[in-house]
């Protein structure tokens, strides 16, 4: 089970990825994908597509999702995998998450506009295709394309991140609610990336401390943004908190996206994979 080509975490048009969750499925199976999940910010609307083509192709499918959280002044995301995707509890928090994006996308903006960078707004809809998702990313790909950054990476550093014109905190989920509404629809939590946070060691003890007591279950261990490292960091983070571990590339774009799918290395053989909990959730051909 450890050698499963497994990619539990993922982006598609519906939130901040460029592909539709039909290439996104075909593109895993391509990749030798033997497990998928597509994990939208906040938002299930590309589930019964990337389920209905997955399913097609032969290829195993969880549903997911990926919460914005709010936790010690930093945003969280968890994961949420191989729960029921009409649960009505679930789907409410996740429009609630939803919620104020917009506004917060007019406050960018604004910041952008300070420093010279004018219909930034307007140019980064033109990247959302889902409107209630605009993001940081759809602003940075506009800068890209007006020539301010070369890349997205360079956008983010000069314009975006915390302290840089264009900045604007967001108060998301709390952490107890996201994985209750996890949970309560029958599925698994997952911390993120935990690699790209930038806590003090007792501010991550105290987040993995309080979502395993929220009834968290699982960390990525393997992932796009995860160093030899961090492999080595969190495998034993797991081990120590008794969690699951689980694997997928955070791919967004063929263009953006330095992991592509189905490409990441397999999990620590110490480690017990997210998805020997999962069988029973698993959508199959």
């Amino acid at each position: 089970m450890l050698t499963l080509n497994a990619d539990l975490h993922c982006h598609s048009c519906v939130s901040d990825g460029t592909l539709e969750p039909e290439a996104l499925a075909v593109r895993a199976k391509a990749n030798g994908v033997e497990l998928w999940a597509l994990t939208d910010h906040d938002e299930l609307a590309g589930q019964r597509r990337a389920r209905d083509t997955a399913l097609a192709l032969q290829l195993p499918y969880l549903t997911g999702t990926e919460i914005s959280v709010t936790f010690a002044g930093q945003t969280v995301h968890i994961v949420g995998l191989g729960f029921d995707d009409h649960d009505e509890a679930l789907i409410a928090g996740l429009a609630a998450t939803r919620g104020g994006r917009e506004e917060r996308a007019q406050e960018i903006a604004a910041g952008l506009a300070r420093v010279g960078i004018t219909d930034a707004f307007r140019g980064a809809l033109k990247y959302v295709g889902n409107p209630n998702l605009i993001s940081r990313t759809h602003f940075a790909r506009y800068l890209v394309e007006v020539g301010v950054c070369g890349d997205t990476s360079e956008v983010f550093r000069r314009y975006l991140t915390e302290g840089k014109p264009g900045y604007v905190p967001h108060r998301w989920a709390r952490l107890g609610d996201a994985v209750g509404w996890i949970v309560n629809a029958g599925g698994v939590a997952v911390i993120a990336h935990p690699g790209r946070y930038k806590f003090s060691a007792n501010e991550e003890y105290a987040l993995f401390s309080e979502f395993k007591a929220h009834g968290g279950r699982g960390v990525e261990v393997v992932t796009g943004s995860h160093g030899a490292a961090d492999v080595l960091k969190y495998t034993d983070t797991a081990l120590e908190f008794d969690l699951l571990a689980s694997r997928g590339s955070d791919f967004h774009s063929p263009e953006e996206s330095r992991t592509d799918l189905g490409t990441l290395p397999a999990l620590p053989s110490r480690l017990t994979p997210v998805w020997e909990s999962l069988e029973h959730r698993v959508s199959k051909a």
